[in-house]
């Protein structure tokens, strides 16, 4: 469905409960599929979780989780260490063009019995779940840390528990301390530190309930939304100061844009304090690279000049990021370079209306753009595809004021 979007009032005010972090609720699926005897409350209500929640429960040999990338990585590892269980793990067509060589390989060195049905390196996956009993594995440090959460997930109910080697520079710290603050919560014994992360086995957890907390990259959004917008003063429910997740630096990253964080009980209150903006914003988004869309819409709509960086993840996510990005920025009028791991925008006087923005499949790209509509009407094609994260997003846009129409 392609929709219109606009809002001529550019003042926003309202409250929100956005549900629980699609990464820390997939983490949690797989805890509580490992150890039944935990409990997970404020699960999310994406596609994503929903898809991995379904796998989990399924007993069919075909397991097909869709759009759903950390689904497909965490579900690699599972499936792979659980004895006498045998799937074909599969799904989309931009999934099966996903790599996943690099955790299939190092599963392998664990003992997991992995086939590719299709092209090496890449879903589906025959997998024969077996008894791992290696306890150290070697990995660039550099790919996707759901790779390396995958591995963590599974270690506790490994025998021999597991330690993983990082091989140089490591990507998206947070969620691998994500992941281990989670395992410790449950009751799993871990560290990483320097390059090195030792998980200890786990026969039994106890049983514990874990609420999830509300999910940063979806409230990125409404930082965009505030940040373009004239006044502003947003609250969004069940956030906490110290939080697992490394998108949480939008609260920093968004100062520059005059919009001030303040925290509640549990919750956060947006407010836009003045009508600032950097000369020209270079953040280096190595731990957070979701958000980069974000950043750079913004960046778009308020005419600053920005260089980020540390996006090579990107590429291999639900479409080429960057390229897209580039392909649907440039469509209002702006200039746009990339290379593999860094986007500079160099905005134009001239901002195009009415453009019609294409989303590839990502949810992140028809977030991303959604507050453009603050400046511009506009529309932006296939806007359900939000469901793979935030299905209520279009919902809690009217809430604030947009108008949103079928195009």
């Amino acid at each position: 469905m392609k929709i219109k979007l606009f809002n001529e009032k550019k003042q926003l005010s309202g409250a929100l409960k956005i549900t629980g972090s699609k990464s820390e609720s997939n983490r949690l699926l797989i805890l509580q599929a490992l150890y039944p005897s935990l409990k997970v409350e404020n699960l999310s209500n994406s596609d994503d979780t929903q898809y991995l929640k379904k796998a989990l429960s399924s007993d069919e040999e075909l397991v097909d989780i869709h759009h759903a990338g950390t689904a497909m990585r965490f579900l690699t590892a599972y499936f792979a260490s659980k004895e006498g269980r045998e799937v074909v793990l599969t799904g989309s067509q931009r999934m099966q063009e996903r790599p996943v060589k690099l955790l299939v390989d190092a599963l392998k060195i664990l003992g997991a019995d992995i086939t590719y049905e299709k092209k090496e390196g890449y879903p589906p996956l025959r997998i024969k779940g077996k008894r791992l009993l290696e306890s150290e594995v070697k990995v660039q440090a550099n790919i996707s840390s759901q790779y390396i959460s995958a591995l963590m997930l599974i270690a506790p109910s490994l025998p021999n528990g597991l330690q993983i080697d990082l091989v140089g520079q490591v990507t998206s710290a947070p969620y691998i301390n994500m992941s281990l603050a989670l395992m410790k919560n449950t009751g799993v014994n871990g560290e990483f530190t320097k390059n090195k992360i030792i998980i200890e086995p786990a026969e039994k957890l106890e049983g514990k309930t874990i609420a999830v907390e509300s999910d940063w990259s979806s409230a990125s959004y409404f930082y965009s939304l505030a940040a373009i917008s004239e006044t502003a003063e947003i609250k969004l429910n069940t956030y906490r100061e110290k939080s697992l997740q490394g998108d949480c630096c939008i609260s920093e990253i968004y100062r520059q844009f005059g919009v001030e964080t303040r925290y509640e009980a549990d919750a956060i209150i947006l407010k836009k304090t003045s009508q600032k903006k950097p000369r020209h914003l270079s953040e280096n988004l190595r731990d957070s690279p979701d958000i980069a869309q974000t950043i750079a819409v913004t960046c778009l709509a308020l005419g600053v000049p920005c260089t980020l960086k540390g996006l090579h993840t990107l590429k291999i996510k639900e479409t080429d990021r960057l390229l897209a990005l580039k392909t649907e920025m440039e469509k209002f009028g702006s200039n746009v370079k990339i290379s593999d791991d860094c986007l500079e925008l160099i905005p134009q006087k001239d901002f195009k209306e009415n453009v019609s923005v294409a989303t590839y499949n990502d949810h992140r790209m028809a977030m991303a753009f959604a507050p453009l509509a603050l400046k511009v009407p506009f529309e932006i094609e296939d806007a359900m595809v939000v469901s793979k994260s935030y299905p209520d997003f279009w919902k809690d846009l009217e809430r604030l004021g947009f108008s949103i129409e079928e195009a």
